[in-house]
């Protein structure tokens, strides 16, 4: 799709409003280095966000003997933005200032079965309402709400096309959620919230090429290309959790056999364990959490079953980020989620020994694999950025409007 001169005009406006976040405070010289945009345009887009109150003049910096630089920051209270993280187990929301830090969060707790589309909504809505109170800011402040929900996602209508999980096919999420909760909602694919939050905060941010491997109970792969997100035509890219590990392998969800989220995703490890030691009492049938969590004490204490257990899922894991090393040659692999977070550094020392022993030598010399370290919840972050990015559309498109009524006006004769 052909990008308009209005579209390039928000991705630039909000490139810089990005920038200033992550490097309050900032000239407008710093943010055009940054950038690559010219200082003219740099100028107009700051005198934009100063006039929507989402960044603020702070003083003046002293250049080497030419006029003192103007300093700009952002406006932490110039708004609010609220990011959803829908996940197979639980519903987690949070809500940020405009400079991304977090002042309320809140949990919903979703039970095995919990899935149609009508009670997912109702843990979303709940949630949304809880942090606004904790919160206790004005409903009008709330610039938006982004909803990162698992599975292939419509952006433009807000549909959730397929979430093989759930069995859903074409839900009308985002118009479920109109009825329950005011604001403008922003609907994506937890693969491009993490992939995006790690961009602006995390292992990801300063790098070209970054792959952001998200392991809870599905697995995908975001991807930042070319020091941006990849989309896909469809926006479909990353769904690698369904690309083929082991011929005729574990049944997916998806229908196919083999998939790489049959072994690495947290039903998948359950299943591991099981096979191992279909008695262990580190075993919770029913509960992924509880699960993931016993194996991750397991191998702090140094047992054999966890260890081993832990070790097998590297090996499935490594073998598959390997694919994506030589794929994309990434100067990064980040692994993010639930899971990876509750296995931590055990999980990612086993996996960047199985990646050596598949990539090929070259690019697995310029790849780091790390631990994601971003203190929050990485989905909720990257879900509220595009409700920060749907915002600056919006205030685009108003004021497209508004140009053009004033034309209408001043071309009718008096």
């Amino acid at each position: 799709m052909k990008r308009t001169s209005r579209d390039i005009r928000t991705a630039n406006r909000y490139e810089v409003l990005r920038q200033i976040i992550a490097e309050s405070p900032t000239s407008r010289q710093e943010l055009a280095a940054a950038t690559g945009l010219s200082l003219a345009t740099v100028a107009t887009l700051v005198g934009e966000l100063l006039d929507l109150r989402m960044i603020t003049e702070v003083g003046f910096e002293d250049s080497a003997g030419g006029r003192p630089r103007g300093l700009v920051a952002v406006n932490a209270s110039g708004g609010a933005l609220i990011g959803v993280d829908i996940a197979e187990t639980y519903v987690h929301v949070e809500l940020f200032d405009l400079a991304l830090n977090v002042l309320a969060r809140a949990d919903e707790h979703m039970r095995p079965g919990e899935s149609l589309p009508e009670q997912v909504v109702t843990h979303v809505a709940a949630a949304v309402g809880s942090v606004v109170a904790q919160a206790g800011i004005e409903g009008a402040r709330v610039l938006g709400v982004g909803v990162s929900v698992p599975g292939q996602v419509d952006r433009a209508t807000g549909i959730s096309e397929y979430a093989p999980n759930w069995d859903w096919h074409d839900v009308p999420l985002l118009d479920l959620l109109t009825e329950h909760i005011a604001y403008p909602l922003y609907l994506d694919n937890p693969l491009r919230a993490v992939a995006v939050a790690e961009l602006w905060f995390g292992a990801a941010r300063g790098r070209g090429d970054a792959v952001v491997v998200n392991l809870g109970t599905g697995v995908g792969a975001g991807l930042l290309l070319g020091g941006g997100l990849h989309r896909g035509v469809s926006n479909s890219a990353g769904e690698w959790g369904h690309t083929t590990i082991v011929l005729d392998g574990r049944l997916c969800h998806c229908g196919n056999h083999g998939c790489v989220e049959t072994y690495v995703g947290a039903p998948g490890i359950m299943l591991n364990l099981r096979e191992l030691s279909p008695d262990s009492a580190l075993l919770h049938p029913e509960d992924q959490t509880a699960t993931i969590d016993a194996l991750a004490r397991g191998v702090r204490e140094h047992d054999p079953v966890a260890l081993k257990v832990v070790r097998d899922t590297a090996r499935y894991l490594g073998a598959g980020i390997a694919d994506l090393v030589n794929l994309f040659n990434p100067e990064v692999v980040v692994l993010s989620s639930w899971v990876a977070a509750a296995l931590g550094e055990p999980l990612v020392a086993e996996v960047r020994e199985a990646v050596a022993r598949h990539a090929l030598p070259r690019p697995m010399a310029a790849t780091e694999i790390v631990l994601s370290a971003i203190p929050t919840d990485p989905a909720c972050l990257g879900a509220a950025t595009f409700a920060l990015e749907g915002a600056l559309q919006s205030v685009g498109q108003r004021s497209a409007k508004r140009a053009t009524r004033s034309r209408v006006r001043s071309a009718r004769p008096s």
